[in-house]
């Protein structure tokens, strides 16, 4: 549950603009209304019946399998999807059905805790990784409903348990188990990244490899993103809209919707799909290449009823590498 609590005043003066906030669902699910810090412009608020979006449902079978024709039409799929606002799915990605259901399974182990255990993996500021119970500590208005966990990965040899290390360092050896099963979920996540890039790369044109070559010592992120039920949902947002700063985010999505894409100046809902990971173009890769692919605004939506949780993997290229529009 998500809740404002203050560290020194009482807790129904949640207004006080010199107060600090912590979020933290277990407290504020009991509270008829919602502090005003996450209150949303109405401009901004969430439409209760969206559109779905048509978005491409690209099979990666024959592609992993070395059909040429069927890498062919995932890249027209994945051609036309990207210049029209960036988001499709993936079905049969070879990433084994029960890693997916452990990271999912695994999340609650954390998330589930008290605020004070979750909070020793707490991001400190200027930083990418760690724990943000909502953005309390970097703004006062428009705040997210949502926890979120962030690590790094990295493929190197010399980071083959970066992962494991980060959940044992952090959080102790009790969550050993959890670092490795999400160190193993990266390594997936960045193996399908590394294929989708082959198939980018036949689309725009250029030669099969030219991506996969300049992401294959990718420094990424990951993160596991909590929504907890919220009780005014229709005056809040779990992410406010933005655009991904990286390269491919690939996201799974539990059975609850709330990934909403921004297309044809209207918010249109993604329908969850247990079996696909939603694939989107972020800005790095739009400049890659050189703007003929989309980069487009999203967000995310809560609900009264049932958390929602997602698993999102962000491609990034080596910190020393010059993005540059492909020849």
């Amino acid at each position: 549950m998500s809740t404002i609590a203050s560290h020194s005043l009482p807790q129904r003066n949640y207004d006080h603009p010199n107060r600090s906030l912590i979020f933290d669902a277990t407290v504020l699910k009991h509270q008829s209304n919602i502090p005003s810090q996450f209150i949303w412009p109405d401009n901004d608020r969430p439409n209760p019946n969206p559109l779905e979006l048509d978005v491409p449902l690209v099979d990666l079978r024959g592609f992993l399998s070395g059909d040429p024709s069927a890498s062919e039409r995932a890249s027209r799929l994945i051609t036309e999807a990207c210049r029209k606002h960036g988001f499709f799915l993936v079905v049969n990605h070879g990433v084994d059905a029960d890693l997916i259901d452990d990271a999912h399974h695994y999340m609650n182990r954390f998330f589930e805790q008290p605020l004070h255990e979750k909070q020793r993996a707490l991001r400190k500021q200027g930083e990418h990784c760690g724990y943000a119970s909502s953005f309390t500590g970097r703004f006062s208005s428009n705040l997210p409903w949502k926890e979120t966990l962030s690590f790094q990965y990295s493929p190197e040899k010399a980071s083959s348990h970066i992962v494991e290390n980060y959940f044992r360092t952090k959080l102790g050896e009790n969550f050993a188990h959890l670092g490795r099963i999400y160190q193993e979920y990266c390594r997936a996540m960045s193996n399908l990244s590394l294929g989708i890039m082959e198939i980018l790369g036949m689309s725009l044109g250029v030669r099969r490899e030219h991506f996969r070559n300049f992401f294959e010592e990718n420094e990424s992120i990951m993160r596991l993103n909590y929504y907890p039920p919220c009780q005014r949902p229709d005056q809040t947002l779990g992410t406010g809209p933005h655009c991904d700063p990286t390269s491919l985010t690939i996201l799974h999505q539990d059975t609850v919707a709330g990934l909403q894409v921004f297309v044809d100046d209207q918010w249109r809902s993604i329908r969850p799909n247990p079996e696909a990971f939603v694939v989107n173009i972020g800005d790095t890769f739009m400049a890659l290449s050189n703007g003929r692919y989309k980069s487009c605004l999203h967000r995310a939506v809560v609900n009264s009823e049932s958390p929602r949780k997602s698993l999102a993997f962000f491609l990034c290229p080596k910190k020393e590498k010059v993005v540059a529009a492909a020849a």
